[in-house]
């Protein structure tokens, strides 16, 4: 049986870490910015890690 492939999806939105962990980007930045403060568009700017429930779901992903 051939190989299962990388969803090519998520293959662009996560990146795994050296320690393992599973960066992601941050949702809500492309539009609509106007209503945000400039505090909530920074930090949104900045990458989060996948939370611990959905850490399996991502690596049977990247997979």
């Amino acid at each position: 049986m051939p190989k299962m492939k990388t969803k090519s999806g998520a293959k662009k939105r996560y990146a795994l870490t050296g320690t393992g962990k599973i960066k992601r980007n941050h949702a809500y930045k492309s539009h609509i910015l106007t209503k945000k403060s400039t505090k909530r568009k920074r930090a949104l700017g900045y990458t989060g890690l996948v939370s611990k429930a959905d850490k399996k779901t991502a690596k049977l992903l990247l997979a």
